[in-house]
């Protein structure tokens, strides 16, 4: 794992993290890569919050040796005023590319997120993921995850 790098995400990045995004069988519906326009217009709003991280996890490719992006996460700091002023970091769009599953990387994206939340004053971590992520909801489990609440969600 010594060849991996978590980085920020650069406007160069966005394509892959589109591809990333589609690479999923909820995502494909969802996104595409046909116009990056609003993917591009969204990452500059990122970059101007203080409060927003997109990153990008890169490795070498074999064949080529070229560094590709093979996962990538946003992370927003919250704070709030409940639970005494807790700050909270919100772990959003966690993905691995298909073919890099289940080689640790998630694991390693994820550590990073926490550590990363820790270091920005977050005293607690949360996220979401669809119900239909059965396998993903073990994997945040086994981070030490406890989904200990229902989410709503409402189109305006």
């Amino acid at each position: 794992m010594n060849d991996i790098e978590i980085r920020p995400a650069e406007q160069d990045d966005i394509t892959a993290i589109v591809g990333l995004l589609i690479d999923d069988k909820l995502g494909s519906g969802r996104d595409s890569l046909e116009d990056l326009t609003p993917y591009l217009e969204a990452y500059e709003r990122l970059r101007a919050d203080p409060n927003q991280e997109l990153v990008v996890l890169t490795r070498p490719d074999p064949a080529t040796g070229a560094t590709k992006v093979v996962g990538t996460l946003q992370l927003t700091i919250v704070p709030g005023l409940s639970q005494r002023g807790t700050t909270r970091a919100l772990v959003e769009a966690v993905r691995i590319a298909a073919s890099e599953r289940n080689d640790g990387l998630g694991t390693v994206l994820m550590e990073w997120s926490i550590k990363r939340a820790r270091e920005r004053g977050a005293t607690l971590v949360q996220l979401t993921s669809n119900g239909e992520r059965e396998s993903a909801h073990r994997f945040y489990r086994r981070l030490g995850f406890v989904d200990s609440h229902v989410g709503f969600k409402l189109k305006v």
